[in-house]
């Protein structure tokens, strides 16, 4: 019988049987639990981890990734399946408590730890409330900015954005913490290296048995 013209052909076989694996092996690895309806979606984004790979089914890609024999595909595995949703002073009324909060810390450098960090809005967000407290560009703080995705700490590390990422800022606020972009770089943005230089970026899975983080913090941000 003909192929149907609104019907597609898949690269790979996907069965419900490798949907269940995945979802219980990122459920393992990294928290995350997925509904019965993401199915297309972790085929979208696994294809790409099998091309990449050269593997041919799922299921020869999942049982070489539980037997260890892809390197550092676990990396990419928990990449791929990592959703990020974020933008720049997102969920806004926690941030004047944040900065009303700094005034009264009498023991400097303040510390902050911003657990999900995504591409680096939220931890951002947070340099730029308070060298607002404490009107410099230089304040007495410390932010230490993890996330299980590598991908996503690359990209908030570079803090380069499209310009439309700070559309929502007030325009003192866009002068002020970002340069924008010429030739090449039109339409972009960059967190100016002022607020770079406050923030740490780290990788770390919160499901870990241990985590590297020294000392004890002032400020926590661990928000979905």
């Amino acid at each position: 019988m003909p192929q149907n013209k609104h019907q597609s052909v898949k690269e790979f076989d996907f069965t419900s049987s490798d949907f269940e694996r995945v979802r219980a092996l990122i459920y393992q690895r990294a928290g995350i639990s997925l509904a019965d309806s993401k199915q297309e979606m972790v085929y979208s984004r696994l294809a790409r981890r099998l091309r990449a790979t050269g593997i041919v089914s799922f299921s020869t890609y999942l049982n070489d990734l539980e037997a260890g024999l892809l390197g550092e595909e676990w990396e990419s595995f928990t990449n791929a399946l990592t959703t990020n949703l974020t933008s720049f002073f997102r969920e806004a009324h926690h941030f004047p408590l944040l900065a009303e909060h700094a005034r009264h810390v009498h023991e400097h450098p303040i510390t902050l730890w911003c657990a999900a960090s995504s591409t680096g809005e939220e931890p951002y967000s947070i340099a730029m409330t308070l060298c607002e407290a404490f009107g410099s560009l230089t304040p007495p703080v410390q932010i230490i900015a993890t996330d299980i995705d590598t991908n996503v700490l690359a990209t908030a590390e570079r803090g380069v954005y499209p310009i439309e990422r700070i559309d929502k800022l007030a325009p003192e606020r866009s002068k002020r913490f970002f340069l924008r972009g010429k030739g090449e770089q039109e339409g972009m943005v960059r967190v100016r290296s002022e607020l770079r230089k406050l923030v740490t970026f780290r990788q770390l899975n919160l499901l870990a048995e241990s985590w590297p983080l020294a000392g004890q913090f002032d400020v926590i941000f661990c928000r979905n």
